[in-house]
């Protein structure tokens, strides 16, 4: 795999994922290390002039009324990192780590920072020896990710701890093993290195690829309910869709057709159905505005990946440095919060699918789609469990980026609470997985009591990567275990393997 080159302009998601991921090694380009003298050369040029500049010569949040002496510098930097980094567990993952390190790298070398080459080069170092900062999820309100980020700091000076090579281990082990000295922290590094989103915006890059797959895969189950159900597809037709005009129900409604291809769907049935209830008829329109609210997400963090959240910023190519207000990620947390609604209106749908497809008034089939042979109940008793996950993600769409208060002396009075956002969407994809993992249990057997049916390509192709990780219902065992083999079998992503080779 060919290095990712950082140039704080162009990190794409494909790139962020190749080094979040699969421990993609990273480069930075030449010219950038003239963007960080160039932008060194102007904060030191105006500090020596006799420039107040925020976190430089002067102290940062309540204490930017304190002169700090060029003596000091190397002090206070330390000074600051042992009082901000304090985060509360449980830690980001080692790819959320990697994605952290690789958007601060990034858009560092945009030069608007003040940041050494020294520092730079340790999160590529850091990246590229597979060292990965213990970083708390809990503890930033998302005006910059100050109190978590900072662990990454604490850990390039040697202190805390880190994963590295599977083990959880102190940091400064970890750096000797790979060759790397702990960093002696100048200028402003501190205040650099804390002054970011990138906790917020790697929880979120994370989730928005988490959300594609899983919509991915909440279509083809859907569709295979379909099946099972007998339902009428006319809804998916393309000209009906392009009426309409929504970019995400258009797109979920063309996948929709390719998993349903060769299906007997196609074909009159005398027992079908006029039209459907909303969460069969429209059930592709509902994850299509999950795909809308994952497109506005993901401009703008693309926007926030390539641009810079230092305060104060170096202008480039003007010798200016001003006070600014970039770390301000609102909208982002905004949109993150209306994706969450949107995965709400998801898990929801998958729910009332799942109780419409016990009910043998609505699908003519069995009651709880119980063995017709009477060896078990069914699914009698898994309505209980989806409905305390509804109660969960009903809980977790609340919106929380407007729960703050004033801190720092008054000074900062505003916040965004992206990480919470972040962390809470999480935490509802997860209950969606186990959602959907149930709608495939449901599905498949909904097919096997519906008799002699013909499957699509890619529904039969989900249809037997199910029967693979769950038997048949056919004789009496714990639905439990179905229940986590299924959860584990979406967690694994096989379904989107087995279609991706049709």
């Amino acid at each position: 795999m060919d290095p990712v080159i950082l140039n704080g302009h162009d990190l794409t998601f494909e790139a962020l994922y190749a080094i979040a991921y699969h421990g993609c090694r990273v480069e930075i380009e030449p010219q950038a290390y003239r963007r960080l003298a160039d932008s060194r050369r102007v904060m030191l040029g105006l500090s020596h002039e006799g420039k107040p500049i925020y976190g430089l010569n002067r102290g940062v949040g309540w204490n930017k009324d304190q002169t700090v002496l060029e003596a000091e510098l190397e002090f206070e930097n330390q000074k600051i990192v042992c009082a901000h980094a304090l985060g509360f567990p449980p830690y980001n993952t080692d790819a959320e780590v990697r994605a952290m390190m690789a958007i601060r790298l990034n858009n560092m070398l945009i030069g608007a920072s003040c940041a050494s080459d020294e520092l730079a080069n340790m999160y590529r170092d850091f990246l590229n020896h597979g060292i990965m900062p213990r970083v708390p999820q809990r503890g930033s309100v998302g005006e910059a990710d100050i109190v978590t980020v900072t662990h990454m700091g604490l850990a390039f000076t040697g202190q805390g701890e880190v994963s590295y090579q599977g083990e959880i281990m102190p940091a400064r082990k970890a750096m000797e093993a790979a060759g790397i000295a702990p960093y002696r922290l100048r200028l402003k590094d501190a205040h650099t290195m804390m002054l970011s989103n990138s906790q917020g915006e790697a929880m979120t890059a994370i989730l928005v690829h988490e959300v594609e797959d899983l919509v991915k895969m909440s279509d083809l189950i859907f569709c295979l309910d379909y099946e099972g159900l007998n339902g009428n597809i006319e809804s998916l037709r393309a000209d009906v869709n392009a009426l309409r005009g929504l970019p995400g129900q258009i797109e979920c409604a063309a996948r929709c057709r390719k998993y349903l291809e060769g299906s007997y769907l196609h074909e009159p049935h005398p027992d079908r159905a006029l039209q459907d209830p909303l969460t069969f008829r429209g059930g592709f329109t509902i994850t299509g505005t999950v795909v809308d609210a994952v497109n506005y997400v993901k401009d703008y963090l693309q926007i926030q990946m390539n641009s810079p959240s230092d305060n104060p910023c170096v202008m480039p190519g003007k010798d200016e440095v001003y006070v600014n207000s970039n770390f301000e990620t609102t909208t982002l947390a905004v949109g993150v919060e209306m994706l969450t609604i949107a995965l709400g209106h998801m898990a929801r749908a998958v729910n009332y699918r799942m109780i419409k497809m016990s009910s043998p008034e609505f699908t003519h089939l069995t009651r709880y789609l119980a063995p017709r042979d009477g060896s078990s109940h069914g699914y009698a008793i898994v309505q209980d469990a989806f409905s305390s996950l509804d109660a969960e993600n009903r809980m977790l769409v609340n919106p929380s980026s407007v729960d703050f208060f004033q801190i720092e002396g008054g000074i900062e009075d505003h916040a965004s609470n992206l990480p919470l956002a972040a962390a809470k969407a999480q935490r509802l994809t997860d209950n969606l997985r186990r959602l959907v993992g149930l709608e495939a249990m449901y599905a498949a057997q909904a097919v096997d009591l519906r008799g002699d049916i013909r499957l699509g390509r890619c529904t039969q192709a989900a249809y037997d990567a199910i029967r693979e990780a769950i038997p048949k219902t056919a004789e009496l065992r714990r639905v439990y275990d179905d229940m986590n083999n299924s959860y584990e079998l979406i967690c694994s992503g096989k379904l989107l393997e087995r279609i991706g080779k049709l």
